[in-house]
């Protein structure tokens, strides 16, 4: 039981330090180049406004990870609570942290899929209009701009190196929300692990 109690304390503290993560590069999104101009004239994409790491991988994998820590250090109701209120509580959190991290791991899949929001010159793609803010890369069926570095620069305008602060944030949110992942599994086993032993106690 000490191992499990044990092993809730880690794995609340790294999925809530992993929530604050998440929170920050979806904030960091919010701003490209540091720029609150862009924000101001609604000139974020929509993968970035829907804020998945900011409640998804962040405040609901945070309300999560401080029930398990309190699982963990057995603080409050949960000092003589009976196995059944422990498991109840560790679905709950494992739950909660799961829809979260999940949520999030699938925006930032979406948003690299689709590319960055940004101003592109309209004739690149043989067109009439001149420029344009949109997402030039997610109807480019031919090239994939993740893999092909010379669009990088060529096609976004502005932000300038829109594509790099794109690309890097969000495969930062989808490394943490599956780091987030990995956790929770941890996390059900270990409850189980440790409702088992203490069962066996008794």
């Amino acid at each position: 039981m000490a191992c499990s109690r044990t092993c809730s304390r880690i794995l609340g503290l790294s999925l809530g330090t992993a929530a604050l993560f998440a929170a920050g590069a979806n904030v960091a999104l919010l701003f490209p180049n540091w720029d609150v101009t862009y924000l101001l004239r609604g000139l974020i994409g929509r993968h970035a406004m829907l804020g998945s790491g900011l409640w998804g991988g962040g405040l609901m994998v945070l309300t999560a990870a401080t029930l398990i820590s309190v699982m963990g250090w057995r603080y409050c109701c949960f000092s003589k609570s009976v196995p059944c209120l422990s498991l109840l509580t560790a679905l709950f959190s494992s739950g909660l942290a799961l829809l979260g991290a999940l949520i999030c791991f699938i925006t930032s899949g979406v948003a690299l899929k689709d590319g960055p929001f940004c101003m592109f010159d309209v004739s690149f793609f043989n067109q009439t209009q001149a420029w344009k803010y949109g997402y030039p890369f997610k109807d480019m069926h031919n090239r994939n701009y993740l893999y092909d570095h010379s669009l990088w620069n060529s096609v976004c305008r502005e932000p300038s190196k829109a594509v790099v602060w794109h690309v890097s944030f969000f495969s930062t949110l989808l490394c943490i929300s599956l780091f987030q992942l990995l956790l929770v599994v941890i996390h059900f086993i270990n409850s189980f692990l440790g409702l088992f032993c203490s069962l066996c106690e008794k």
